[in-house]
């Protein structure tokens, strides 16, 4: 039978999906809700779009974004912003013939597996008008950061309340108002520095205690000065040097920040990367407030007694894995402290089925979701086998993860970036395929990798 593949979504890893598939000789169709590439990356200011905001910098280093075939211009910056990126999507997908495979403003209405086992995908374009197409494999790209979750508050706030799905960014409108931010990750850090420059006051209330790191570290980007750590380190030990690193340059949390400080080391969860936050709290620009007990109209409480209000709220508190276009009963993660696929992208009963980019490294995922595309064109061509027993596979790596993250849903789809790629390239491997010894101008920081790898060989 001759394959064709579906893609569902134009994002960074849905364009590698496809590029892959195109250099198989592989039939694909790529669909895409918005009118240009990118995913989140492409910047509308219309709320209800999930998408970056104004000022949005990518918070993982150019050298470990990119992809390992298409560098990113030699002018770009340590760290792209949204435009530099966006144009950076567009010339990949033009570069390698993705655009004649995209239906844009296309949104995959459902997706159905058929008794014969391959997928009726039906989608609607920007007239409604619907059609439907069966496909033998189906990749899913629609990516993990756009169905917002929101909490739950006691009560319900007056003021004016977003979700960090709709910041787009601040304006005059913010201007001399009481913010409120809800969350300690990279949005709610970010959300709180831009209101800063602005607002009246913000207060950041977080539930649990954050690891902050900068974006450089002794003048390198911080990905890169960690990279520099062995793999053969033991988890425990490499997360000590790391935490009495941060420690060591930016002091006591509590003492210093009146931050709650974290009680388990650095990598036991997703750290927030953010240069300027601390910088913020000792100006006096952002309070860190703790977790939320009360809301009265616009005045809000938390757990340490104090309150204060507030004209704005903004909850940066994640996102739920969804998949709209699957009935519930077919495929449903939303719930799952660990979603049960191998290597991040097999599901053990349906071999023609593939989620790329469906994981959340310790480092940026495009040029990881290529490699999770190549091991899924090779089943598809037949030059891979995935294990013989599934469910034990995938149970081997919930069991054994990467690093001792924390419980979860915030975890369930966490790697270490370069873990991570060992993993996959010892799968590319078996097919013959190489990736290479390191991307072009990374050796040194690959020496170490490739000092495991070759000692494996040996063995």
């Amino acid at each position: 039978m001759h394959a064709t593949v579906a893609v569902i979504g134009a994002g960074p890893s849905g364009l590698t999906a496809a590029k892959n598939c195109l250099e198989a000789g592989l039939a694909v169709e790529v669909f895409e809700k918005n009118n240009q590439v990118g995913g989140n990356w492409v910047f509308n200011s219309r709320t209800g779009h999930s998408s970056v905001y104004e000022n949005t910098h990518i918070i993982s280093s150019k050298a470990w974004s990119e992809y390992e075939d298409f560098p990113m211009p030699a002018e770009y910056p340590d760290y792209p912003n949204h435009r530099q990126l966006q144009a950076y999507f567009e010339k990949y997908a033009k570069h390698f013939g993705v655009y004649e495979t995209i239906r844009f403003q296309t949104t995959v209405e459902h997706v159905e597996r058929q008794p014969d086992g391959q997928f009726l995908v039906t989608w609607s374009d920007n007239q409604g008008k619907e059609r439907s197409k069966i496909f033998s494999h189906l990749m899913v790209a629609n990516g993990h950061h756009w169905n917002p979750k929101h909490p739950e508050l006691p009560d319900e706030f007056t003021g004016r309340y977003l979700h960090s799905h709709d910041f787009k960014g601040v304006d005059d409108t913010w201007r001399g108002k009481r913010v409120l931010v809800i969350g300690a990750g990279n949005s709610a850090c970010d959300v709180a520095v831009e209101s800063a420059r602005i607002a009246e006051t913000v207060h950041l209330s977080m539930r649990s205690p954050q690891w902050f790191l900068p974006k450089f570290m002794f003048g390198k980007p911080s990905d890169v000065l960690g990279s520099r750590i062995p793999l053969w380190v033991p988890n425990r030990i490499r997360q000590w040097v790391l935490t009495r690193l941060v420690k060591l340059m930016q002091g006591s949390y509590k003492a210093e920040y009146n931050l709650p400080e974290p009680q388990s080391l650095l990598l036991s969860h997703h750290p927030t990367v953010n240069s300027d936050l601390l910088d913020f709290i000792r100006h006096g620009r952002i309070h860190p407030r703790a977790d939320i007990t009360s809301v009265n109209d616009q005045m809000v409480g938390f757990s340490d007694g104090k309150n204060g209000i507030y004209d704005i709220l903004v909850a940066c508190t994640g996102f739920r894995i969804s998949f709209p276009f699957f009935a519930k009963s077919f495929i449903d993660f939303e719930n799952s402290e660990k979603v049960p696929l191998y290597l991040k992208m097999m599901h053990e009963k349906y071999e023609n089925l593939y989620f790329i980019g469906l994981f959340q490294p310790l480092g940026c995922i495009w040029p990881l979701a290529d490699y999770q595309a190549k091991i899924a064109v090779q089943e598809i061509i037949g030059r891979y086998k995935r294990p013989k027993n599934m469910q034990a596979a995938i149970q081997h790596e919930i069991e054994h993860p990467h690093l001792p993250f924390e419980s979860g849903s915030r975890h369930s789809t966490q790697v270490d970036y370069h873990k991570f790629r060992r993993d996959l390239k010892a799968a590319l491997k078996g097919t013959g395929i190489d990736i290479g010894n390191a991307p072009e101008g990374k050796a040194g920081a690959y020496k170490s990798f490739l000092r495991v790898q070759n000692t494996k060989k040996a063995g």
